[in-house]
């Protein structure tokens, strides 16, 4: 049981800002999620890791309200999130994978509009776009349609979108992607920033060793089922020197040496070209 004080619209100030209780979905025959059990402090930093279609964006979607559950309870500061009012959803920032953003506006057009669907004016969404836009890179471009700009700096464009309402909890899926070395670097610092801050972070991602660096917590999604969940320097096993290695061990995938043999053996027909040299 949560122990807290009521505030604001009603939303209790929990132990946990999130809690997963038995969750289950399945999607036809084919369950994804089958027991999933995990609660989250404030102020944390969580990976959320697993192999492709293990369910960690179905367990996303549900914890958003874009997907139902089939079984079990989800909490999001102390309210079950099937309760029909979704005033706790401007308390959210979302950066989902292969986002699509409206080519047709400007990134200040673009940032305006996110802000005012989550109850900002148009003058302070529009302040803080510029604002944000400018430390990121994105200063002497935001009046440009977005329909010009490159991968990385449509990824920027979704992650300020995401923070522009200073959001309390952020689930961000593959957030990366499209990014150079240097806004890598420097969204890993405002994570953290934002962690030291009091937000908490939900994140997803098949870069091991951002995840390995960056979570205080990771939890391990495997065939619907949580396998490992806690710092990384405990779940570490003998033999699994990083974030990588203990993936691989816990989810059953060791093959990849074998697997790279007998695909280039398919191409070669199992030679090399020093064996058969191009005349």
């Amino acid at each position: 049981m949560l122990v807290g004080k009521w505030v604001g619209w009603g939303i209790k100030m929990a132990d946990y800002v999130l809690e997963l209780k038995h969750l289950q979905k399945h999607f036809g025959s084919k369950e994804v999620l089958t027991d999933v059990n995990f609660a989250v402090s404030p102020g944390t930093i969580v990976g959320y890791i697993g192999p492709n279609g293990a369910g960690k964006s179905t367990t996303v979607k549900i914890i958003l309200g874009l997907l139902t559950a089939d079984g079990g309870s989800v909490e999001l500061f102390g309210q079950p999130v099937s309760t029909r009012d979704s005033e706790y959803k401007r308390r959210i920032g979302y950066v989902p994978e292969g986002a699509d953003v409206f080519n047709a506006l400007s990134a200040r057009e673009y940032l305006e509009l996110v802000g005012q669907l989550y109850g900002m004016t148009a003058e302070l969404a529009s302040t803080r776009a510029e604002q944000l836009a400018g430390i990121v890179g994105l200063g002497d471009v935001i009046d440009r349609r977005i329909v010009s700009y490159s991968k990385g700096m449509r990824q920027l464009v979704l992650i300020i979108a995401s923070l522009i309402h200073n959001p309390d909890i952020l689930f961000w899926d593959e957030p990366l992607n499209g990014l150079d070395a240097n806004a890598v670097l420097l969204v890993e610092e405002i994570l953290r920033e934002l962690r030291n801050r009091g937000k908490t972070i939900f994140y997803s991602s098949h870069i091991m060793d951002v995840v390995q660096k960056l979570s205080d917590r990771i939890v391990l999604l495997n065939a619907g089922q949580i396998v490992a969940d806690g710092p990384f320097s405990e779940l570490q096993q003998e033999g699994s020197n990083n974030l990588q290695e203990l993936f691989n061990d816990l989810t059953g995938y060791a093959e990849h040496g074998e697997k790279a043999r007998e695909f280039v053996d398919v191409l070669t027909g199992g030679t090399s070209d020093a064996e058969n040299p191009v005349e």
